[in-house]
This record gives structure tokens, sequence and C-alpha cells, in this order.
């Protein structure tokens, strides 16, 4: 696949792959599986790979890290994140962790200080196997603006001076403090989840315009909005935003995949491909935990979508006076 350089001087390809499921997310990946899922991504031509401690307590990081080691380093692209150090608790090895199919043998504690930055990044390397990450993300610093936006990125900057990082950013499930980011520090990229999306376009008021007068690559991830987009019927039980669905949001979800229908594509079809659309967005991030997924992701993001669709959509949206960043999701 081929991609574009963007400032972090890092050519992204169009679609990467996310690594949450080889943490265990929710339920156990087994290693074979997850092996299955890099050599379909790799054989797909997917050259951008996502993780970050938080995902199974550096299993992910663990697993990737190994599963990339054979391949030439010059033509893949990694991140990872930082803000959540793993502090061990051994007595609690017996106990799962909340959403990741582990045992509970460290705990995260929050810390975007200098000190915790180079901590968090010093065990990334050596998880990973690596000298050096491509990009990295300071991960969900909702509430931990002042220390994020001053010492966070201070010490990303200086590591990218350094060459230990090429790119640094942030990457949230919200828009409007990625897009003070964008505004007030130096950063190269931001990873948006679930907020540039076929049903939440709440992103266009404020992170990708400024993104792209600034020059920051925005990395769309979150695009099924936790699973509600992902399938070509929308299943009233799906998740939006790992919460259940309002009734009125599974409504409008419907009204798309019939959209989606008549215009002879799916609905995660669409969900994939629209926020490339976007000049800002120069790679969209799908989680997959086997070769199956793997292969449904590209397949969905290969797919000839008629502009007509996206005409239609617009039309929809506003026959029925609702602007594409209206809050109605909330």
């Amino acid at each position: 696949m081929d991609g574009r350089l963007s400032p972090g001087r890092l050519a992204l390809p169009p679609i990467g792959l996310g690594g949450s499921a080889f943490g265990n997310l929710y339920r156990v990946t087994s290693d074979e599986d997850c092996a299955a899922a890099i050599d379909a991504a790799w054989d797909a031509g997917v050259r951008y790979f996502d993780t970050a401690p938080h995902y199974g307590l550096g299993l992910s990081e663990r697993r990737l890290g190994a599963l990339l080691a054979d391949r030439p380093r010059s033509e893949w692209i990694l991140s990872t994140k930082v803000g959540r150090l793993l502090d061990p608790t051994p007595e609690h090895a017996d106990r799962l962790d909340d959403d990741f199919a582990v045992p509970a043998t460290h705990r995260r504690v929050w810390d975007f200080s200098r000190d915790g930055i180079l901590r968090s990044l010093e065990a990334s390397l050596e998880r990973l196997g690596l000298d050096r990450i491509d990009v990295v993300y300071l991960h969900d610093p909702d509430e931990h603006w002042e220390q994020a936006s001053t010492a966070a990125v201070d010490t990303l900057i200086e590591l990218r001076d350094q060459g230990v990082i090429t790119a640094i950013g942030a990457g949230m499930n919200q828009s409007p403090m990625l897009a003070e980011f964008v505004r007030r520090c130096d950063i190269d990229i931001v990873m948006l989840a679930g907020r540039y999306t076929l049903l939440d376009r709440s992103a266009e008021a404020d992170l990708l315009p400024l993104a792209q007068e600034r020059g920051v690559d925005v990395v769309a991830a979150g695009v099924y909005n936790s699973g509600l987009l992902s399938r070509a019927h929308v299943d009233p039980a799906s998740r939006f935003d790992y919460l259940a669905t309002p009734g009125r949001l599974v409504r409008r979800a419907s009204r798309l995949a019939e959209i989606c229908r008549s215009h002879g594509v799916t609905l995660p079809d669409a969900a994939v491909q629209f926020p490339l659309r976007h000049p800002a967005v120069a790679s969209v991030v799908i989680g997959a935990r086997d070769r199956q997924q793997v292969e449904q992701g590209i397949e969905r993001g290969s797919v000839a979508i008629p502009e007509s669709l996206w005409d239609e959509i617009d039309a929809w949206l506003s026959d029925d006076n609702l602007s594409p960043t209206d809050e109605f999701i909330r």
C-alpha cells in the first residue's frame, strides 16, 4: 500500500493494524492467531502497526516486537504510547486484569512527568526488542493536560531530536484536546478514536481543519464506534463507545446501512474508507485478532465505493436538518 510523507518524516499507509487484541482484549487471543494476523497483514502490504503498554499489561508490545523482529526494520512503522506506567503487583497474579484477559501482575499508574515518560519508553523498547520507535503517542491524557502538554511533550521532543523517536503526538477518544495539542505543541501526528466516523463527525468542527492547516497527520481509529458500524445489518445489541447503544443511534446506523446497500457496498466498507476522504487523515487503524479479521479489514478498505454514496449520505444529513458535526450522538 502506498503512503504519503507526513511531517514526522514517515510514510503512513492508508490502513494500519491495531494491536489491542494482541493484548487479549476482553478474551484470549492465541499466539498462533497473532502470528497469522501479522502474516496476513504483511502479505497485504500493511506496514503500520500500533500498540501500547496498556494493551494486556505489555503483552501486545511483546507479541508485536517478536512477530516483527524478522522483517526488515526499514520497511515497517510501529507506534506505541506513554502515560501509563506498569507497576508490579505480584500479589494479584492470581486475578485477571479488568479489560484484558491477562493475569493482573501489574497495575497502571498515570504519569506524564519527564521521569515517567522516560521510564515508560525504556520499558516499551525492552518489550518490543527495539532501539528506536517510529511514533510515540501520549495515551489518553484527558485528565492530565497541564503535565502532558508541557513536561511530557518536552520530553518527547527531546527524544525526537535524539533520534530515539521519529514522530510524536497524542492519542485520544476526543477531538477538542487533540486540537489544543496541535494548536499549542510541536507535534507531528495524532490518533483520534471514534470522533471521525460515519456516525460521529464531530472532529470536523475543531481538530481536522486545524491539523490540515498545521500539517499534522491524523490517524483515525475506532472507525466502527466500538461495533455499531461493524456489520452490514446493524445489530441493536452492538456497543457504541463501549456502552449500550441508544435506540436513536441504532436507527441512524440502520439508515446508513440501507444507503450503503443501495449503492452495492456494506456499512463497514464505508466505515473503513470514510475517514480517508479527509485530507488531514493519513491512515485508518483497524483492530484484528486473527487472519480472517485482518483479511476482512483489508478487503473493506479496498472495495470500490461510488461517489454517489457519499453524496447521498450528505444529502440525508442535510434533509434531516442535522449537520455532520451536530451533537446527535451524545
